[in-house]
């Protein structure tokens, strides 16, 4: 049975390694799957991108960005070969009817689609599509990373070049050397947002 899948962390916990796990083992199978990632990842201007893991993994991908309808894309790409798997990279920058468009691929097509992306942004809030996701996806999974103290990290703060936490600025940035994953409490220290 089609499912709706989320999987979520913080940054640098290995999201898209194991997205281009996923896709290599269906291949292996002989199975076809559709890569999509953030237009914010696009290298052939707004038709193709990358999806890039930080352990040198990488995949061609088609690009959204938030007017794309993925159910019009997959009903086309289906229809000249059938498709086993959607799979979508930085799903945190989905639109909510984007999420819901994936859950019709899932209820009407019965392919399972596959997210993976961030749950909050460097402010501590949840991203739309993130949001969305949490809310109507079939499975939720958590991809575990840790914080420089050793406990689980569950945050991510951005910095800025002399290493401080920055507290204002646009929610997408995709220079992914400026982020930090740490667990709430040294988050907190690290932005000085909510303390006591």
């Amino acid at each position: 049975m089609a499912k709706l899948y989320f999987t979520y962390s913080a940054m640098n916990a290995g999201k898209s390694a194991v997205l281009l796990q996923t896709a290599h083992n269906y291949g292996e199978r002989g199975m076809r799957v559709m890569l999509w990632t953030s237009h914010h990842h696009g290298l052939l201007g707004d038709e193709k991108g990358q999806i890039e893991s930080r352990i040198g993994l990488k995949a061609e991908a088609h690009t959204y960005q938030p007017e794309s309808n993925f159910l019009d894309a997959v009903h086309r790409e289906n229809a000249e070969l059938p498709l086993h798997a959607i799979l979508v990279d930085e799903a945190q920058f989905l639109t909510k009817e984007q999420v819901w468009q994936l859950s019709q691929i899932v209820d009407q097509l019965h392919i399972p689609v596959l997210c993976y992306g961030l749950r909050t942004d460097f402010q501590g809030e949840l991203f739309e599509g993130s949001a969305m996701l949490l809310a109507i996806a079939d499975t939720l999974n958590e991809t575990k990373t840790i914080c420089h103290c050793g406990r689980k990290a569950t945050m991510t703060a951005r910095i800025n070049e002399f290493g401080e936490a920055v507290q204002e600025g646009d929610k997408v940035s995709v220079d992914k050397s400026r982020y930090l994953s740490l667990c709430r409490e040294h988050w907190k220290q690290q932005t000085g947002r909510h303390k006591q």
